[in-house]
């Protein structure tokens, strides 16, 4: 099978020919690179100089005359080529036919078949003198497939071979990275905005702050044999534990693992620090005493066996303490770092607490930033790249259709060119906004030098590429690694725009309103006159929220007193460097669809690829709007 980018292929959704369902292949989202793969032949030893012109949207017209031993060159290799596919009466397939002969016979063979070597030769000269006179002479990077301003069947009626041909091709290409002029030289300092989020949370900051107090309590032996064990005390037991059975759990079973028993183990009695059951157990007890305890493993156990089931554990009691939680005095303060004063701790600790809330909001901030960013860049997003990331998001989108119910015959229908120009519209916005902070983000690391640490890019590589082996999936090293440095360059750059930025915030109760938000939606979708299933169709984000790419710390061995961790670290300890997000998954390899397939069958079929682009492929495949083109030599 022609090995054609299969996202790209599924959208060429509608029959008809129109301008916004024109065939170009694709290339990944803001990708330099040319995206005509077609091979060329080379006639630059021939090239003459070309003239420029800029048009709107970063599209350029330029002027190319191709001399008259190029042109000559051209005909001769069309004429060479298309006399190994033509039969002519009298002439053996593969020899040399004269050019009247030839032209005369594909006359007769093709309508309008008599200029058939002319439009060859004239497409083949574009195809090799377009890319050096944009790159070479002009400087610039040229973007998806060039347009010929007068088609080839136009030129083809004045073309001589021998003669120079004058042709003027238009074609986007890569903008210039500029920054607005008025606002100084570096106007992305001081970015307006404003973003929602979460009050500050008071209830945690009260518990961290006993959390640290807790931390330097002290204990008293309790001499008096007699004394019950009360909430605050500290103690030392012995814990013998077996698998609770019976339908309360409350009778002894098989015994439990050694790693769940253990002998001096310390416990403090206090809410929320242990398994259920086991501080309620112990309380009221006295030192040499035994008691059994009836508890609950936590649910998210590491020992699966044991997770969120129920145990009986023998106590004894070994010694007892009092402990004593100190004030926040100054003394403290002192305690915990020399030099520190009480409001000094509570303001660290407070900040401590509002920025570990705020990375639940780092994406509304980013969103506000990325608006204003937007705003301060002086740059004409080619229509090429807009157009490419629509029919990738409208794609999506039907595929999410067709996995909703939407009938085969029902997606046929939305399937249309004036419903996608009508969709390109209402994303047209958000698709140049993303398109320019890219480019923004990239233009300020390299204005502020701003470079990732490389023990972090190869922290995170180590991370990734384990559990890629662990789950069977494929490595791709150089792939990854350039969407973990793309990520973590984007994520310091968006910190140093807040951190030298003017955002507002508005702190507002956790509320959200689902309905209100979709007929508001379907009103607005209403207002641009789409079809009444595009109504519908989810609106991205204009950053969507990154996957984080953080491994988890592994869990500790399985031991009969679990206990819960603080919310906040104490202040004294710097906090270590934020993980990055995750690249994306590499993509599965696509299922190949069979014609006999079951709705049910098709259905599990979707559902098994993971990969959005793949899974439109598949599904636009099977509904027989795109054409697999068996290799010569299937």
């Amino acid at each position: 099978m022609v090995k054609i980018s299969q996202l790209a292929l599924s959208l060429c959704f509608a029959a008809a020919s129109v301008n916004a369902f024109t065939f170009v292949p694709q290339t990944p989202a803001y990708s330099r690179s040319i995206c005509n793969n077609r091979q060329k032949t080379t006639y630059t030893d021939l090239f003459m100089a070309s003239t420029l012109s800029r048009l709107p949207d970063s599209a350029v017209e330029v002027t190319i005359t191709a001399p008259g031993d190029s042109t000559k060159a051209a005909y001769d290799k069309a004429l060479n080529e298309l006399s190994k596919k033509v039969t002519v009466p009298g002439f053996r397939k593969g020899s040399k036919i004269p050019p009247a002969i030839l032209e005369n016979a594909l006359a007769q063979k093709i309508q309008g078949g008599k200029n058939t070597i002319k439009i060859q030769a004239i497409n083949d000269l574009v195809n090799a003198l377009i890319e050096p006179a944009l790159k070479e002479e002009h400087g610039l990077d040229p973007i998806g497939q060039p347009s010929l301003k007068a088609q080839a069947e136009e030129l083809a009626e004045t073309f001589k071979p021998g003669d120079d041909l004058e042709f003027v091709v238009k074609c986007d290409v890569w903008p210039d990275v500029k920054f607005v002029t008025d606002k100084g030289d570096k106007p992305y300092v001081g970015l307006k905005g404003s973003y929602k989020r979460k009050p500050f949370n008071q209830a945690k900051f009260d518990k961290a702050l006993g959390d640290l107090r807790e931390k330097y309590a002290t204990q008293t032996p309790i001499e008096d044999s007699s004394h019950k064990l009360g909430m605050g005390d500290a103690c030392v037991v012995n814990m013998v534990g077996y698998m609770g059975t019976g339908d309360d759990g409350k009778t002894k079973g098989e015994p439990l693992p050694d790693a769940a028993s253990g002998d001096n183990v310390e416990v403090i009695l206090g809410e929320g620090r242990y398994m259920d059951g086991l501080v309620e157990g112990l309380e009221g007890a006295s030192v040499g005493e035994t008691v059994q305890v009836y508890v609950t493993f936590p649910p998210n156990l590491k020992n699966k066996a044991l997770a969120g089931k129920a145990a009986v554990f023998d106590v004894t009691v070994e010694s007892a303490s009092k402990r004593v939680v100190p004030e926040l005095t100054e003394e403290l303060a002192e305690k915990i770092r020399p030099g520190m004063s009480v409001q000094q701790l509570k303001d660290e600790l407070l900040k401590a607490v509002d920025e570990e809330d705020a990375k639940e909001f780092v994406n509304e901030r980013n969103v506000a930033l990325s608006s204003s960013l937007a705003e301060v860049m002086d740059i004409e997003v080619p229509d090429t790249l807009v157009t490419n990331q629509a029919r990738e998001k409208y794609a999506i989108m039907m595929t999410e259709f067709r996995d909703q119910g939407t009938s085969d015959e029902e997606i046929k229908r939305l399937i249309s060119p004036e419903n996608f120009l009508k969709y390109k519209d209402i994303y047209a916005p958000d698709i140049k906004r993303d398109f320019k902070v890219n480019l923004a983000i990239d233009e300020i690391a390299k204005l502020e030098g701003i470079e990732v640490p490389s023990y972090q890019i190869e922290e995170q590589l180590a991370n990734l590429k384990q559990e890629a082996e662990s789950n069977g999936d494929e490595f791709d090293e150089s792939v990854v690694r350039s969407r973990v440095e793309s990520t973590l360059i984007s994520r310091y750059v968006f910190d140093f725009l807040a951190d030298n930025g003017d955002l507002e915030v508005e702190y507002v109760e956790d509320k959200f309103d689902e309905k209100m938000m979709t007929e508001l939606a379907q009103q607005s979708m209403e207002r641009d006159g789409i079809d009444a299933k595009l109504e519908d169709a989810p609106v991205d984000a204009v950053i969507e929220e990154e996957p984080e790419v953080e491994k988890g710390e592994p869990e500790p061995e399985t031991e009969a007193v679990v206990e819960e961790e603080p919310e906040v670290e104490a202040v004294i300890e710097e906090e270590p460097e934020p993980e990055p997000e995750s690249p994306s998954e590499p993509e599965p390899e696509p299922v190949v669809a069979e014609a006999t397939l079951s709705e049910e069958d098709k259905a599990a079929k979707y559902a098994s690829i993971e990969d959005e682009g793949e899974r439109a492929y598949e599904i636009l495949k099977d509904l027989g709007m795109v054409e697999v083109i068996p290799d010569d030599d299937e």
